[in-house]
């Protein structure tokens, strides 16, 4: 491998290879209603892993092409308590900066990456969603990345994900892991605890 790579890690729909491809290919994600453009350089992940980050996992904001319901996001407080499963991809650093682009509409931005790994983290796009880029150490000699909001879990409201979001985000989940054990995952979430019930929760999961 003659590029830079790096590990991006996901914890969201993007869990799902299929969905996360569609960042990479272009293409209309199963549940979703948009079409993504894809990166310039569409070549496929060179490696692909699970990975474990300790941020809480929660669901907030209501994201248009996902019936206007909640998205996943992860909190900036770091603690071992937390348990958020995430599927990490080895991708070049130009690619990541394109879906790092499309998450957040398309835009153009510019980040210096070692900053990022100096610091931990780094804010380059304040009240965006995903305008917050995370450092989360190194595998095999490449850095990992993930990318977030700005705010932290208690600064928000948490809103329901859409059935189809979390079915996206489940069926990439079974991929690695048992169905209790993603019940089990699930049911204590902010967003999930208390507006999933059991039996809906059951049903998308076995």
């Amino acid at each position: 491998m003659n590029k830079n790579y790096v590990w991006y890690a996901s914890y969201g729909s993007n869990i799902n290879t299929d969905r996360f491809l569609c960042y990479i290919k272009g293409g209309k994600p199963e549940g979703s209603t948009k079409m993504e453009t894809g990166c310039k350089d569409p070549s496929l992940p060179v490696a692909s892993s699970t990975f474990t980050m300790n941020f809480p996992l929660y669901f907030a904001k209501e994201a248009a092409k996902w019936e206007s319901q909640g998205v996943a996001f992860i909190g900036v407080t770091q603690d071992p308590s937390y348990v958020t499963y995430s599927k990490k991809y080895l991708i070049t650093l130009e690619q990541f900066i394109d879906v790092v682009s499309q998450e957040n509409n398309g835009i153009d931005f510019m980040v210096d990456l070692n900053e990022v790994i100096k610091k931990g983290s780094k804010v380059f796009r304040r009240n965006a969603w995903y305008g917050n880029i995370l450092y989360l150490g190194e595998e095999k000699g490449y850095p990992i990345f993930t990318f977030t909001a700005s705010w932290d879990v208690n600064d928000i409201e948490c809103k329901k994900p859409s059935y189809a979001y979390l079915a996206t985000i489940i069926k990439g989940l079974k991929e690695d892991y048992s169905n209790e054990k993603i019940y089990l995952y699930f049911q204590n979430k902010q967003g999930i605890k208390g507006k999933y019930t059991e039996a809906e929760l059951r049903s998308l999961i076995f």
